[in-house]
């Protein structure tokens, strides 16, 4: 690199070394830190990959702005207490959130002031003081990673993305970006958000409102109710302790026993989600797909506070109208504080039923509100119907090819299709404009054929690992679980088989047809016998285990998944087996949110869209080495291609409508006796 010089009439030409970039040593990381990037990953949530990202987007974007950053610009989010960080130059920072000592070079500094650390100097964040749970750091320029789909946002339950998948530790260096704007004085004070022990967060109504799923009484306690912060919360979801519903049904039929069950269906972050009778308000580390009741979702503008909820803190929720709701974009007074009294209408009142319509003389369409940036689309009735979920894939299919302005998202369920936007682009009530018209293009059912690979996977049978999860949810959670100690006992049970080992030969026989990926993060499949005799069904745990290992094997209601990660989690357990997702592969070709596997293309998740599984047995040793084999990148799966279709599968149902209809009515009739002891037990009573 050169300069020209003008000196005396006289031109020379010198060399001038280039500046290195600006480091930041960890010299204490805190407790929990995390690198974060806003909006985070965002485009695989239909394979469960969550979109991470700061818990409280207003801190960490007001902090940027303040620095002439970005508003995305990767920074640190602290949980608890913070980090201390020596700087190589002279460095602006920003910190922001809930309160903590702040100092630099032992020199007190405040929050949402702009700093200047020199070069040499130590920035030191403290304890969190309260109230609010997160502070963050944000550096001028920006912490520059390598991106993992599309994000340096730290996903530690995943193992990507940050500081390769962990925490700040001890020793290591992160490097800042180039630093271009202008930095101003402060985060105004009008502009801050204000941080309580008692909160108010905004939500709509729906997807799962009253009378479907709750009672009137019940919805009344959700709205009228103040709820306390549970100590077992993250980032995956807060926990909050309060009045158990009453429900409106006696049982989830064939998605599970209790009443919260549901046929799985996307998520959104800020939905309310009862994991039985546990309410839990799901994080932006959450699952994309799962099987229980949401009845309000908090609005994308007041999903920070989520960040800032604290064990014993006091929540109550708000009902606003959805076109009511404030902007995301805003970082102004509309975001700050507890607005949604001034705003509060009562809601919308419609139960978060956004729009009824036929598609054909069989089957209805119901589009029900995910918050106010949503749509959950649903077919037919409560049930599992293969047609149904061919119908959510034909939309799904359509929307991809015509690429519509403002969709951010795509995420099919069993047999529902969840429609993200940016409101700002394409408001709610236009998309639904725009569906209703689609359903004019969509083809029928029966004439669906998809690529379907028959997948064959090792499956350890009663894993040493599954029943480790068990004993630690009899210790930690819940002892007298009609469930415990054995999972796969109480699945004979509910089915009316005759022994375990009945039940060790329908899942070894069965053919398992994936309908969803995600179900319980990266690429995860909920799947179903396609033979409707295979189909053990059974009920999830409630409260949810706080532990599975990761790739455990489990069956909730008529559905089998793998777990594509450790964490929380509700499906009775069979066994585990190999990795769904592969960390070595990158990212997949064409557009997020397209299930896309070209001729060559590697993606990192293996499984598709009505692939079929078939499990063959290994012993609890033989999976250890088969998982290390994966985890050194030696992925090694056997499949066949082959072809769905609809028209085809409907014939052997009726081919085989006596013997299908023998078997459901002995696990009706099982399933009906087990519902009776628990109600016997009280296990179903209110309270």
């Amino acid at each position: 690199m050169t300069i020209t010089e003008l000196s005396a009439g006289r031109t020379t030409t010198s060399a001038v070394r280039a500046e290195p970039d600006p480091v930041v040593e960890v010299v204490r990381p805190g407790m929990l830190t995390t690198v974060q990037d806003w909006p985070g990953r965002t485009g695989y949530w239909h394979v469960g990959v969550p979109p991470s990202g700061p818990m409280d987007d207003l801190s960490f974007r007001l902090g940027n702005r303040v620095l002439g950053n970005a508003e995305g610009a990767a920074g640190l989010e602290c949980t608890l207490g913070g980090p201390a960080l020596m700087f190589s130059a002279p460095t602006w920072v920003c910190v922001t959130g809930a309160p903590a000592d702040v100092s630099v070079n032992g020199v007190p500094a405040e929050q949402w002031r702009t700093i200047q650390v020199p070069a040499g100097g130590v920035l030191d964040v403290g304890a969190v003081r309260g109230p609010g749970m997160r502070c963050y750091v944000l550096l001028a320029g920006g912490i520059q990673l390598p991106e993992y789909l599309g994000s340096t946002a730290t996903f530690t339950l995943g193992r990507f993305g940050g500081s390769e998948g962990n925490a700040l530790r001890v020793g290591e260096t992160l490097t800042l970006g180039p630093h271009r704007g202008p930095v101003a004085t402060a985060v105004p004070m009008d502009d801050q958000p204000v941080l309580s022990k008692r909160w108010e967060l905004a939500v709509t109504e729906g997807p799962h409102g009253a009378p479907e799923f709750f009672t009137r009484a019940d919805f009344d306690t959700i709205l009228g109710t103040d709820y306390e912060v549970h100590f077992n919360s993250d980032r995956t979801g807060v926990r909050l302790i309060g009045p158990k519903p009453e429900w409106a049904r006696t049982d989830g039929g064939e998605a599970g026993l209790h009443p919260s069950n549901i046929h799985d269906t996307p998520y959104s972050v800020g939905a309310l989600d009862f994991t039985g009778d546990t309410p839990i308000l799901l994080g932006p580390d959450g699952p994309s797909l799962g099987g229980f009741v949401c009845p309000v979702t908090v609005v994308a503008a007041d999903r920070w506070k989520l960040g800032q909820l604290s064990p014993g803190d006091a929540v109550r929720f708000v009902p606003i109208r959805s076109e009511r709701a404030a902007s995301l974009r805003d970082l102004g007074t509309a975001r700050r504080a507890n607005w949604p009294i001034v705003l509060s209408s009562g809601g919308d009142g419609d139960d978060g039923i956004l729009r009824r319509t036929e598609v054909d003389d069989e089957t209805g369409v119901t589009y029900r509100r995910a918050g106010d940036d949503a749509v959950l689309v649903e077919y037919g009735s409560m049930t599992l119907d293969l047609a149904l979920r061919a119908r959510v894939h034909a939309l799904h299919q359509h929307l991809l090819t015509a690429g519509v302005r403002g969709v951010t998202e795509l995420t099919p369920g069993i047999r529902s299709l969840q429609i993200r936007v940016d409101p700002h682009i394409l408001p709610v009530l236009t998309l639904l404009d725009l569906l209703a018209e689609a359903e004019q293009h969509l083809p029928a059912a029966d004439q669906l054929v998809v690529p379907s690979r028959t997948v064959h996977l090792p499956l350890s049978w009663d894993d040493p690992s599954t029943r480790e999860a068990i004993t630690r949810y009899m210790h930690g959670v819940r002892a007298d679980a009609p469930w415990c100690p054995w999972n796969i006992e109480f699945i004979r049970r509910m089915n009316g088989l005759a022994t375990v080992a009945d039940v060790y030969d329908t899942v070894f026989g069965a053919e398992y047809l994936v309908l969803g990926l995600g179900d319980v993060y990266l690429g995860a499949p909920v799947a179903t016998p396609t033979d409707p005799r295979h189909r053990l069904v059974t009920t999830k745990y409630n409260p949810a285990r706080t532990w599975t290992p990761q790739n455990a094997v489990g069956i909730g209601g008529a559905y089998l998944c793998i777990y594509g990660m450790e964490g929380p989690g509700g499906y009775q357990f069979v066994g585990r087996t190999t990795q769904v997702w592969n960390h070595h592969a990158g990212p997949p070709a064409g557009r997020p949110g397209a299930d896309r596997h070209p001729s060559g293309a590697e993606t990192p998740w293996l499984l598709r869209y009505f692939d079929r599984i078939r499990w063959y047995p290994v012993e609890a040793d033989e999976l250890l080495d088969l998982r290390a084999d994966f985890a050194a990148g030696n992925v090694q799966v056997q499949a066949e291609d082959g072809e769905f279709r609809l028209a085809d599968y409907r014939r052997f149902l009726a081919d085989n409508d006596e013997s299908i209809t023998d078997f459901r009515t002995t696990q009706a009739a099982a399933f009906a006796a087990e519902r009776d002891s628990w109600r016997l037990a009280g296990e179903l009573s209110t309270g």
